[in-house]
């Protein structure tokens, strides 16, 4: 199973020593949060973009995608009444896909709480019905870089709109495209009233794309009280064959220790689970 982690969790380190770093404990992949490289996407030179896929080439590590997509943004919304905002919301969103093909990677991942949210007077049908819409233009560039939405499904204390796999589940199959799925996160299941986590992941399992690991403890895998050998017996169940990655939103007590106990038990988990060494 390959193993990544988020970039983010390296506040203040130079990216290629992240890449350096997390190579050199055993990961082979790194998720981007776009504001770590700038508070805009367009803001990002080419020259800059080649250099952060050549340093990570250079440490031996993939970056895979990016995910935290309109984190840190002025004047974006997935579900605005105003057409103008979710035009530029597409746009942008093109551009995240363009930066994630320059860098290597092929996958979005859609999670943005704050930019998903339904505002005040707008119904969840009419939430669909937008995100649908601004999706939906990101397709063709999909299609040309061959990368994957992965839409995420949060907690209700997070954002009010697609908080439990099932409505994440309809929003891939309203947009109904070979390059759209799910990405599901353990934090997240743990509160979806609908199944245990294990269960979830065979439910969803064919629509799955990318798996975030933590707790809700929001620290990382090992770190609380979920145990991840069950959750790694049902990501075997499936035939999962994409990447896991660590996803973390409490930094304590530093990078390297959850990096690296992260790694460790993850890979302690999956061998007791079956999986191939």
């Amino acid at each position: 199973m390959p193993y990544a982690i988020c970039n983010e969790t390296f506040a203040g380190w130079e990216h290629g020593c992240v890449c350096q770093y997390v190579a050199s404990i055993g990961y082979h992949g790194l998720e981007v949060a776009p504001f770590t490289l700038a508070e805009n996407v367009t803001h990002i030179t080419s020259e800059r973009r080649q250099q952060v896929r050549r340093q990570a080439e250079q440490a031996g590590i993939r970056i895979i995608g990016l995910h935290w997509l309109l984190a840190r943004t002025q004047g974006l919304h997935l579900t605005s009444p105003d057409a103008e905002v979710r035009h530029r919301t597409q746009n942008y969103l093109i551009e995240l896909a363009r930066l994630c093909h320059d860098l290597g990677g092929w996958l979005l991942v859609f999670g943005s709480p704050g930019q998903r949210s339904l505002p005040p007077g707008v119904r969840r049908e009419q939430g669909l019905d937008y995100a649908e819409e601004v999706f939906r233009g990101l397709l063709p560039y999909l299609e040309e870089w061959h990368i994957d939405l992965c839409i995420e499904p949060l907690t209700a204390n997070e954002t009010n709109f697609l908080t439990s796999c099932a409505e994440g589940l309809e929003l891939v199959q309203r947009l109904n495209h070979p390059r759209v799925g799910l990405h599901l996160d353990v934090k997240a299941m743990c509160a979806d009233p609908e199944a245990s986590v294990p269960e979830l992941i065979r439910r969803y399992g064919p629509w799955l794309r990318h798996f975030h690991a933590n707790d809700p403890n929001f620290r990382g895998p090992g770190f609380g009280e979920v145990d991840f050998v069950p959750i790694f017996a049902a990501l075997r169940d499936i035939n999962y064959s994409g990447w896991v990655s660590v996803e973390v939103f409490d930094y304590s007590p530093d990078p390297e220790t959850i990096a690296t106990r992260s790694l460790q038990y993850m890979q302690a988990c999956a061998e007791k689970a079956g999986w191939p060494g």
